[in-house]
């Protein structure tokens, strides 16, 4: 596949060769940035499912800060430790026992994990192609700069 690739690189012209690189590393770029996000998403589900964990191992009665942002806390006590509210996106809650709430954010990890691997896949295809269009470019213009003095 890499020298059909290769093959029709080089037939492209040199102005053809430069917009499919620059296509190419925006795409790669682009997917870079989802990595980094589906990063950042998974590691806040593996902190609420350790949250949950920690919490579940508290007493009914128990005083503590419960966050109303990532900066304000008051004070609350806990009612019932095995009911908690789940964030499923865009400001909606659903009321879930705690084994069900472990599950839902395992799942959710889960899925982030395996997105992050065909992810991870298609950006390295993109890669590989931005280079061999990059390698091709610079024979190209290799060949033409004798030809120019």
């Amino acid at each position: 596949m890499a020298m059909s690739v290769r093959g029709e690189m080089e037939k492209l012209s040199v102005e053809q060769l430069k917009a499919v690189k620059e296509q190419t590393d925006l795409e790669v770029n682009l997917l870079q940035d989802s990595l980094n996000n589906i990063r950042t998403a998974t590691a806040r589900l593996e902190l609420a499912s350790s949250a949950l964990h920690d919490l579940s191992l508290r007493p009914t009665g128990k005083k503590m800060l419960v966050p109303l942002t990532a900066s304000l806390y008051v004070p609350g006590t806990l009612q019932d430790p095995d009911q908690v509210l789940v964030d499923v996106g865009t400001g909606y809650f659903i009321e879930k026992n705690m084994p069900q709430a472990k599950d839902y954010c395992d799942r959710k990890i889960n899925l982030l994990k395996s997105n992050f691997e065909q992810l991870v896949e298609v950006a390295s295809k993109k890669k590989s192609i931005s280079d061999e269009a990059g390698l091709v470019l610079q024979a190209k213009l290799k060949q033409m700069a004798p030809t120019a003095q």
